[in-house]
């Protein structure tokens, strides 16, 4: 195979597995959000459940940055 291949290949695969992902995280986001909007009006439970939303919502992408950072770093030093 060459290497284009492989790269289209490769980029198929981190789609189809990004899309599956997807699809479960929406799931459990909506239920948070059920239970955040009941509990809403006991006082400042709903807004602990939203910043926890929000905080689990944000740790993939800083990780995926850091990752995609050293990534490229490293293609850098190869060169």
């Amino acid at each position: 195979m060459t290497t284009k291949a492989t790269q289209y290949i490769a980029r198929g695969v981190l789609l189809l597995t990004t899309c599956s992902l997807v699809l479960d995280a929406e799931a459990q986001c909506v239920m948070c959000k059920a239970v955040a909007e009941d509990s809403a009006a006991a006082g400042a439970v709903g807004r602990g459940i939203n910043q926890g939303i929000l905080y689990i919502m944000a740790v993939p992408y800083i990780l995926l940055g850091v990752f995609g950072y050293l990534v490229v770093k490293k293609w850098k030093l190869a060169e």
